[in-house]
């Protein structure tokens, strides 16, 4: 498994520098990478081997969900710029491994899942694994989470055709989402947005992506 983990970790450093044109990112910071190899990815794909669990490609996860690449996992995480003593949100836990690297990097981890199989199935593996500072909700991420907000960073694993207004406003003044913006049938970009302290945003597209697409009534 480690020599497995090793090639994973080559492989995201490749995909890193290839896509720099894009990213502007010629390597991730060493925090990210670290997180990165601690988080052990096949105990959050326990249908495959651990082999598939070690590949860089997203993976079926049930309920018509994935997990996604770990270079993209790794690249939303650095974009986000994650500090020791953020609070951050994640819409989408899914198996809840994005949300396991981010809580090795943050003081506190808040994560949305909109079904409820997934949300309870993740909960149960974060806290078996010892991720506890991870808080999990089975709910509509689109609409964050209110009564944990402001947020220092927000990222968002499931791609939607604009910038939740909602999670804007829990967003701190400074504080970075990541997040993907399209549809799934047209092109979707990876998108940074950072709040600023007037409360407007920018938003800077940064990689061609392919997301699942956010659900719920809206």
């Amino acid at each position: 498994m480690d020599v497995l983990q090793a090639r994973l970790i080559e492989q995201i450093e490749t995909d890193t520098r290839e896509t720099r044109g894009y990213t502007g990112r010629a390597r991730l910071g060493d925090a990210v990478i670290e997180a990165m190899r601690a988080v052990p990815r096949h105990d959050f794909v326990d249908r495959f081997g651990v082999r598939a669990a070690y590949a860089n490609r997203p993976l079926p996860i049930g309920h018509g969900q994935t997990i996604s690449q770990p270079f993209i996992v790794a690249l939303m995480t650095d974009l986000m710029e994650p500090e020791p003593d953020h609070r951050v949100l994640e819409i989408g836990t899914g198996s809840g491994y994005q949300a396991a690297v981010l809580s090795v990097l943050v003081d506190e981890v808040y994560t949305i899942e909109i079904i409820p199989a997934l949300a309870e199935s993740a909960a149960e593996r974060l806290e078996a694994l010892g991720y506890d500072n991870v808080s999990v909700k089975a709910g509509d991420g689109y609409y964050g989470w209110p009564e944990a907000a402001p947020f220092d960073g927000i990222i968002v694993t499931a791609v939607g055709p604009d910038i939740p207004a909602d999670l804007l406003k829990q967003l701190k003044p400074g504080g970075r989402m990541v997040l993907p913006v399209g549809t799934q049938y047209t092109a979707q970009e990876l998108t940074v947005v950072t709040k600023l302290e007037d409360g407007s945003y920018t938003a800077r597209e940064v990689l061609p992506v392919a997301f699942v697409p956010l659900t719920g009534d809206r």
